[in-house]
């Protein structure tokens, strides 16, 4: 695991993940995380990633997406935990929520399931953060590839996603 501090400062011809990019162009304070992926297929990305870069589970967060009555909606919840759809959906405004199909989530963000990041997606969705997030002085999230997390305040995150906070997960 390596990590790279940054205080939004302009990275050199705007490389990096739009996710990254997004951070460094709102100047908002962030540090980056990178870490082997395991090849063998594993679906459980979060857990892996929480492992490989030493932090608790409960402080790394995956993006999903979900449809809020046929609405695409992110769901920002502990890796540790689950999204409760029924949350979301009341969270939303709306009355009924499904995960959204893997291929039309990464339509939507930009972004390859396992990476999607719920910062500088290719259209802005509603977001939904789960509330436990504000309990940390930063949180971590996709930085918008698999192998990549950026480390930022909760705070920094809804600004910078227009999201709002409650309580969206499970266990």
């Amino acid at each position: 695991m390596s990590s790279a501090k940054s205080k939004g400062a302009s990275k050199g011809g705007g490389k990096g993940t739009p996710a990254t990019v997004a951070a460094t162009k709102a100047k908002v304070e962030y540090t980056l995380h990178t870490y082997e992926v395991a090849p063998d297929g594993d679906l459980s990305y979060g857990e892996a990633a929480a492992a490989a870069i030493g932090v608790p589970p409960e402080r790394l967060f995956k993006t999903l997406l979900a449809e809020v009555d046929g609405r695409l909606t992110v769901g920002v919840v502990p890796v540790s935990g689950s999204l409760d759809l029924k949350a979301l959906a009341a969270a939303s405004g709306g009355k009924k929520a499904q995960l959204a199909d893997p291929q039309d989530a990464e339509r939507a963000t930009g972004y390859v399931v396992g990476g999607i990041s719920p910062l500088g997606q290719r259209k802005r969705l509603p977001t939904v953060i789960d509330e436990s997030a504000s309990g940390f002085p930063t949180v971590y999230v996709s930085a918008g590839r698999r192998g990549l997390q950026i480390e930022l305040a909760p705070a920094d995150l809804a600004r910078l996603t227009g999201a709002r906070l409650a309580g969206i997960a499970r266990g």
